[in-house]
């Protein structure tokens, strides 16, 4: 009983939903794992006022007809970007009409009504006007482009003209400059459509909540199983939004499982990178050690196109590296032959796993099975502590508004207490612990060598032993020994349970091999083709 409440701590603290723990209980790990959420203090937000939500665009959605949904329903729904692109080319779409087509589907579905999901929590005012500059433009030679795609970004994102709040009203007119990805994604043509609900503070905040809650965006809810199954998280509405075509793509942020636990609850697919690969900077922090930024998409394509449009070298960011991959989204020559994986004996008795296993080997892959070894992962909460500590202050002196209050953990705190009903519902247990954790630097890189020396450890012993490629999971299962050993990992649709519950098949590999973690999970897709549309949706 000791070793199960002490995994339900770790479920509630952190995105990932099973942080890796001090105990070896893998069996507990699982089990609350797979614990829902179905009632809640608050579902719908307290902040969001839906006439002045949708102002900006009454005019341009006032001649945009339920005819005209319907009409290009077959066009956009479900497509990818070279398809959407072709049809754009082929002039049966424009971008404008593929933004409008988005702002409609979001009104119709996210908020006020019986199928709401409350995944957005703002929206470019600009972003049909912007559209319209898109179409004025030369028509692209290249179909794998993010040019005039209308794309989410989860709220910790710095976006110009829209507030990046962390679902904290405390951040609320947070105005601020574009992050370095967000950059990256306009150099390349994107269209920002607007920010996604997240789980508050990146779900290291209350401890004591659901997933998918944030006091500014209400409660994200997962459309597989609305009110019934969890949304996973933090990068709870770039999920859900994707997988309910409320846009082509959003960019999530991991720390711990937060971009593959989403992914995999919404039958998505979902890219952790290696730690710099992506630039932080403007993006509102947890750990300056594990976080990073990393795409969502509803296929493989479209995630190599965004982690393309996304990467490059920025020097504000310590951890920033030039990429010698110039694309990673040629599939012409990935195959799965001869490619040797690990699948853990632990998780053979789950019957998607072992189907999906008999997929890769059918595509040709070598599947060994292996020990999950018994490695502790000591200090991870007082990792995340100290860090957000040092790093949440850097981020509110470098690159919030300078108007915002806040200077710190222990102001929001101050700040939540004032309206405490309203803005933490939940409680504030996980701050409270940042507040109390009264470590040293020295304490904090002594965690930082051990965390990562037994990260690595749990993988390379198994891929040394067996000359293997790369780990298969499920979910997020791994994604605490992924992060602190700084290996990318990969979730795809693995497909659905008894009670329709989505579950991802999570490629994991060594740092840098993204295009191998995306040949694989490309050549997997095609063998499987497991992803279904949420039927309320359609």
């Amino acid at each position: 009983m000791k070793n199960y409440l002490f995994f339900a701590f770790l479920f509630l603290t952190i995105s990932c939903k099973n942080l890796p723990s001090e105990s070896k209980n893998s069996a507990a790990e699982v089990l609350v794992t797979e614990n829902d959420f179905r009632e809640f203090k608050v579902l719908d937000s307290k902040f969001i006022d839906n006439d002045t939500f949708w102002a900006p665009f009454n005019k341009d959605l006032k001649d945009f007809s339920e005819a005209t949904y319907l009409a290009l329903k077959p066009l956009i729904l479900e497509q990818n970007i070279p398809t959407l692109q072709k049809n754009v080319a082929d002039g049966k779409l424009n971008y404008e009409k593929l933004v409008l087509f988005y702002l409609y589907r979001i009104r119709k579905f996210d908020r006020e009504n019986k199928l709401s999901l409350n995944s957005v929590i703002a929206l470019n005012p600009n972003v049909v006007k912007e559209a319209r500059q898109k179409d004025k433009q030369p028509k692209l030679s290249n179909e794998f482009s993010v040019f005039g795609m209308p794309i989410l970004l989860k709220d910790n994102i710095n976006a110009a003209g829209m507030p990046t709040t962390a679902g904290s009203v405390a951040l609320q007119q947070n105005i601020t400059e574009d992050a370095f990805i967000v950059k990256q994604l306009k150099n390349n043509g994107a269209l920002i459509l607007g920010k996604a609900n997240l789980s508050e503070w990146a779900y290291f905040f209350c401890g004591d909540c659901p997933s998918g809650y944030s006091a500014v965006g209400g409660q994200t809810l997962n459309p597989y199983g609305r009110r019934v199954f969890d949304t996973g998280g933090s990068s709870s509405g770039s999920a859900v939004s994707v997988a309910t075509n409320f846009c082509v793509a959003a960019v999530g942020s991991e720390t711990s499982g937060s971009i593959l636990s989403p992914s995999s609850q919404n039958s998505v697919v979902g890219l952790k990178p290696t730690i710099g690969l992506l630039s932080r900077t403007g993006i509102i922090p947890i750990s300056s050690t594990l976080d990073t930024a990393g795409p969502i998409t509803k296929n493989v394509v479209d995630n190599a196109i965004m982690l393309e449009a996304m990467t490059g070298f920025d020097k504000e960011d310590s951890a920033s590296f030039k990429s010698e991959q110039k694309s990673f989204s040629n599939f012409k020559n990935s195959s799965l032959k001869g490619k040797r994986f690990g699948a853990f004996k632990s998780l053979m008795e789950d019957s998607l796993y072992l189907e999906a296993l008999s997929k890769l080997k059918n595509a040709g892959a070598e599947i060994i099975e292996i020990e999950q070894q018994q490695i502790n992962l000591p200090g991870f909460i007082r990792l995340l502590n100290l860090d957000m500590k040092k790093d949440l202050p850097e981020y509110l002196h470098k690159y919030a508004n300078t108007s915002i209050a806040v200077k710190s953990v222990e102001d929001v705190m101050e700040f939540n207490r004032k309206d405490s009903l309203r803005r933490a519902p939940y409680g504030q247990a996980l701050f409270k612990g940042i507040v109390a954790d009264k470590g040293s630097s020295e304490d904090l890189e002594r965690i930082k060598d051990t965390l990562s020396s037994n990260g690595k450890l749990f993988f390379e012993g198994p891929m040394n032993m067996h000359n293997l490629d790369g780990i298969l999971s499920i979910n997020n299962f791994h994604a605490g020994y992924a992060a602190v050993a700084k290996y990318p990992a990969l979730t795809v649709p693995m497909g659905y349970q008894k009670d329709g519950k989505p579950r991802g098949l999570t490629f994991i590999a060594k740092p840098f091999q993204e295009e191998s973690l995306l040949q694989w999970a490309y050549e997997y897709e095609k063998a499987s083709n497991k992803r279904i549309a949420p039927k309320n949706y359609n």
